[in-house]
């Protein structure tokens, strides 16, 4: 059964926004419609008229991501850093993202930090490629392995660590319905994953405490 199982969840590959037919706005619009109805509110009354228009128009900039590219800001990089070697760090990258299965968003930081192999990259672009990846349905332990896997490929650094804090709605709105719960998820590669007193060194750093 558990063979039957890893099969056919393996078999279904995620498709890109590209291989997905894109309803129209007006189809989306209609839908905001149909849900409104749904929750039992007339969508015809003057405080909900122009809410499908709104909330389309808000689901734009909140899934933008899956129309962006992380890795065109991870392209160019920096060598000339005075033969620095050690760790880079971008702390308290703050996101907000949508959890898939029920729509709900999750808030919270990311903190990234990396050895370099040849160069550095713009400390702006890492909060670049949490955004983008934070504005697609997500879980919170695909996110961080998405964040990780894009730095990974493009930068090749010696080590990686990424961490991921955040509040999940899902938790608080609804269900167990209790806030103030934070999800930790990490991600770890070469030095990072190898030697245990880097880890150690890039969680006090995380918490504030120096080297």
């Amino acid at each position: 059964m558990d063979a039957v199982l890893k099969s056919g969840s393996a078999s279904h590959q995620r498709k890109s926004p590209n291989e997905i037919r894109r309803p129209s706005r007006e189809e989306a619009e209609a839908a905001v419609r149909t849900l409104l109805a749904w929750a039992g509110d007339d969508p015809d009354r003057e405080g909900l008229l122009d809410t499908p228009k709104r909330v389309v128009k808000a689901y734009t900039e909140l899934f933008g991501g899956y129309f962006k590219d992380p890795n065109e800001h991870l392209e160019r990089t920096f060598e000339d850093v005075g033969g620095y070697k050690d760790i880079v760090m971008v702390r308290g990258i703050p996101f907000h993202s949508h959890c898939e299965h029920h729509m709900l968003p999750f808030i919270g930081q990311a903190h990234i930090a990396y050895y370099p192999a040849e160069g550095v990259v713009g400390l702006s672009k890492l909060a670049r490629v949490v955004d983008i990846f934070a504005k697609r349905l997500q879980t919170q332990e695909n996110l961080t392995a998405q964040i990780a896997s894009a730095i990974d490929d493009q930068l090749a650094p010696r080590g990686l660590a990424v961490l991921l804090e955040a509040e999940h709605q899902c938790m608080t709105m609804r269900g167990v319905q209790k806030p103030g719960v934070s999800t930790i998820t990490t991600q770890f590669t070469g030095i990072f994953q190898d030697e245990p007193a880097e880890q150690a060194k890039f969680m006090s750093l995380v918490r504030g405490g120096g080297l």
